[in-house]
């Protein structure tokens, strides 16, 4: 953790006694007193604990500390620099449009929230939000067709070339109407789903090889009435008309549930747990707007208590 008590004027002393190697020059570009600088540079070498200067003749010459810091010095004013030209450019243009993917359990529980900040940022910046297989939002995040996938972690193959940072974890649930027959029924036999209708996600979603491995884990491995699903919309309005079973991540109905239009099954579900979070292409840093939508979805999930 950085010192605290190092702060800018530290670093852009620093900066300028080594650029012009003498310190009153450097007091003449910064507009200060020598003594301002000679007090300003035995701070931050107090600070460190070494001389960053040394004595050569009537001059001073930086020491070999002094190098190993000015480059990380200077990569921080740097970085400064770029923010503070991002702000002005944001603040006086319109900023790049931003292309986000979101899987269906994160476009109902962190998305609309989240859009609905990152407008009052003023941003300048264009919003489009599309969902899709994960495959398919994950290629397209790689070639740049999209700047962020918000949703669960995928499988390692996947992720070539992508950074996934995890904001909470979800589980996979059976989610049902509220008036579904096996509602009442206190011990069922989980085989008895296969006497409805089952609603599954799709072979490329995110969550299918969970529920693959849950349903062979406890000994289903075969299911008649499946219908593949990946979308939120079609599957709750079918399981809301229908004694159908809809394997879908809580996050998606949490709000149904909550509600009581739906309910799920008492069903241990935690093998089916997967790390949800944010998707980005590796070693690439984030613009001005996609940082303040990141940091919007990474807000809304310390608001809602989940975070991990």
């Amino acid at each position: 953790m950085m010192d605290s008590r190092i702060k800018f004027r530290h670093l852009q002393t620093f900066i300028e006694v080594a650029r012009q190697k003498s310190v009153g020059k450097a007091a003449d570009v910064l507009s200060v007193t020598q003594p301002a600088v000679t007090r300003t540079i035995r701070e931050l070498e107090d600070y460190l604990g070494v001389d960053l200067f040394e004595k050569e003749g009537r001059g001073i010459r930086i020491s070999h500390f002094g190098e190993v810091f000015l480059k990380h010095a200077g990569e921080s004013i740097a970085a400064v620099q770029r923010g503070v030209d991002s702000i002005v450019q944001a603040k006086h243009s319109l900023g790049p449009p931003l292309r986000i993917g979101a899987l269906p359990t994160a476009s109902v529980s962190l998305m609309p929230e989240a859009v609905a900040e990152f407008l009052k940022a003023g941003t300048g910046s264009l919003a489009t939000i599309v969902t899709g297989e994960n495959r398919w939002l994950l290629d397209a995040l790689r070639v740049g067709d999209l700047d962020l996938v918000v949703g669960r972690l995928s499988a390692p193959e996947r992720m070539t070339g992508l950074h996934f940072e995890p904001l909470y974890t979800e589980e996979v649930i059976f989610a049902v109407r509220s008036s579904h027959p096996l509602l009442s029924r206190r011990n069922f036999s989980l085989g008895e789903i296969a006497n409805y209708t089952v609603l599954m996600p799709t072979q490329g979603s995110v969550i299918r090889p969970f529920v693959d491995r849950f349903l062979v884990t406890n000994g289903i491995a075969e299911l008649t009435n499946v219908v593949e699903t990946v979308s939120d919309s079609f599957g709750r309005a079918y399981v809301q008309r229908y004694d159908a079973i809809w394997l879908i991540s809580g996050g998606v109905v949490a709000s149904e549930i909550e509600a009581g239009r739906m309910a799920r099954l008492e069903v241990d579900m935690s093998e089916t747990r997967g790390a949800v979070g944010l998707t980005t292409r590796a070693n690439e840093a984030p613009n001005l707007s996609l940082s303040i939508m990141m940091n919007t979805i990474r807000d809304r999930v310390k608001q809602s208590g989940r975070g991990i």
